[in-house]
């Protein structure tokens, strides 16, 4: 097989879709962590930058109790079986699946945002409740009550964004879904920015202008609504436009993934319930909020790019395999997507483990560039860089299990992540407020994301069987190829850690480190697949 095939996943049609899926996903994340560098930079470590940054979480933990990313998992394969049949012809029979949904879904979407609105003050004080002065906790409450009313509607415009990126991925065109969150994290660091400019920095809750604030909260509702708008026009671009229509409940289809959005309403819900609790308790600490937010955007960065870039461009093909009953072909496309992941998790793990302090010294800015600050960050880049690599596993195996219409193991995976993170971050408040509850909550990230990978990866593997679950070689060729970099990256960590650079000039040296490590690990796996091929080309 090696031989007739020397790049094995690597110049697959999935590899290649996933290049563009990360591609665009880099410029989406990048952005996302700049949206998050410049507001702590404006904002500072302050409790007003820890209710800011924090009620701007909660659209996504409501959209998530609605759908979340299940949403996607669910509706692709479902509109990709209704795609293959139907009297209608195909997009037609696809597009009134479509419409159902999205009828259903805005309905339960509106419900929440009242939901929502009605318990702003009981989530105000949850966000609050850790800051020792009263009088400083009532004006953050107050602040967080009218922050939390301002970005309310983002929880329907979400669930229209995430049906219309389903939609597209569906006819397997993922560039505009993947580029459209990248315009919003834009559009809000301009307004932060300009709202920083005319009305100064590092505001504390008792002294923040009134414009300043209105400013932050309608500017980031109304950056998720250009995302929107762009998911939807690219929706219809490509002949799917999401147009709900009343009685939904009378389309089969629609009903039935309904139902099965419905069953797996804890695989989406149970992370963001837990970052929520993280959240919680880092509002205890000064800036707490900002530094696990740096730290979770840094997290997430390996996931985009590999294991949630593959799964999204693979689930399409492994949808059909299933839906055709043919066993060996998913698990062809599983093994491509555990391979790819591997690929990007083991070097990011690499060079944020060896960088990571760098990584922070750089990216704290403006308010946050304190000795504090850095030290706090730097230590909680050392616990995600490895938290990645089992966030990437329990991504790639819970979409490979929605593939196969299984809902109740990524619902129990995400519970059992659920479980471990509130327990562990209940815990760090044991511990007095500052680095080390900081670094706990994040060890609470970490062995959550352990725990549902351990468990859909179990799963799956009884799914598979008898068909090979993995390809030790290729697998073999991303170690190999991630030690390679190892002399680069000390290089990297000499030069930084020896010589007073400026920001700039440690930028620099970051960028050429990690393009030199990926070159090098670029290297090797290629000279060790075509070794394993016999040198073909």
């Amino acid at each position: 097989m090696l031989r007739s095939r020397p790049l094995g996943p690597f110049v697959t049609v999935a590899a290649r879709r996933s290049a563009v899926v990360a591609s665009w996903t880099l410029i989406s994340r990048a952005t996302g962590l700049g949206r998050v560098v410049v507001i702590g930079a404006v904002l500072g470590p302050t409790f007003f930058a820890n209710t800011f940054i924090a009620t701007n979480v909660v659209p996504n933990i409501v959209f998530s109790a609605v759908a979340g990313q299940a949403l996607g998992l669910v509706v692709v394969p479902a509109v990709v079986s209704a795609s293959s049949r139907g009297p209608r012809g195909p997009r037609g029979h696809a597009a009134e699946l479509l419409g159902g949904v999205g009828a259903c879904l805005l309905t339960a979407a509106g419900a929440v945002t009242a939901l929502l609105i009605l318990a702003s003050p009981l989530l105000a004080w949850s966000l609050t409740f850790g800051i020792d002065d009263p009088v400083v906790g009532q004006q953050a409450q107050r602040i967080a009550v009218l922050l939390i009313l301002l970005v309310s509607p983002q929880v329907m415009l979400y669930t229209l964004a995430a049906l219309a990126a389903a939609a597209q991925q569906a006819q397997e065109r993922f560039v505009l879904a993947a580029a459209a969150p990248a315009v919003e994290n834009v559009i809000l660091i301009v307004i932060v920015v300009v709202a920083g400019v005319t009305w100064g920095t590092g505001h504390e809750v008792g002294g923040v202008p009134h414009g300043f604030l209105l400013t932050l909260g309608v500017g980031s509702t109304a950056a998720v609504v250009v995302h929107t708008g762009l998911q939807l026009y690219g929706a219809a671009r490509c002949g799917l436009a999401v147009r709900p229509f009343r009685r939904w409940w009378r389309e089969p289809g629609a009903l039935r993934v309904a139902r099965r959005l419905r069953g797996s309403l804890a695989v989406p819900a149970a992370p963001m319930i837990g970052m929520y609790a993280l959240l919680i308790v880092a509002a205890t600490v000064p800036g707490g909020v900002v530094v696990v937010q740096l730290a979770y955007a840094i997290f997430q960065f390996p996931i985009a790019l590999g294991a949630r870039a593959v799964s999204i461009a693979v689930l399409p093909d492994m949808s059909g395999s299933y839906e055709r009953g043919d066993r060996a072909a998913f698990a062809a496309s599983w093994r491509q997507a555990l391979t790819y992941a591997t690929v990007t998790g083991l070097p990011a793990a690499v060079l944020l483990l060896v960088l990571g302090e760098s990584v922070a010294h750089v990216l704290a800015s403006g308010e946050m560039r304190s000795p504090d600050v850095i030290a706090r960050f730097a230590a909680c880049i050392t616990v995600v860089a490895v938290a990645q690599l089992a966030a990437g596993m329990h991504q790639i195996g819970r979409q490979g299990l929605f593939a196969r219409i299984d809902v109740a193991g990524p619902r129990n995976a995400s519970l059992a992540l659920l479980i471990m993170t509130v327990t562990i971050a209940a815990l760090a408040l044991l511990v007095t407020p500052g680095t080390m509850r900081l670094v706990i909550l994040c060890v609470a990230l970490l062995l959550g994301e352990l725990a549902g990978a351990v468990i859909t990866l179990v799963r799956l593997w009884h799914a598979i069987r008898p068909e090979k679950f993995a390809d030790p070689a290729h697998i073999a060729v991303a170690v190999i190829a991630t030690a390679a970099m190892l002399p680069v990256v000390g290089v990297g960590w000499w030069l930084l850690d020896t010589n007073e650079l400026g920001t700039a000039a440690e930028f620099g040296v970051l960028v050429a480190c990690g393009l030199l490590s990926l070159a090098a690990f670029t290297g090797a796996a290629r000279a060790r697949l075509l070794h394993l091929s016999g040198g073909a080309t």
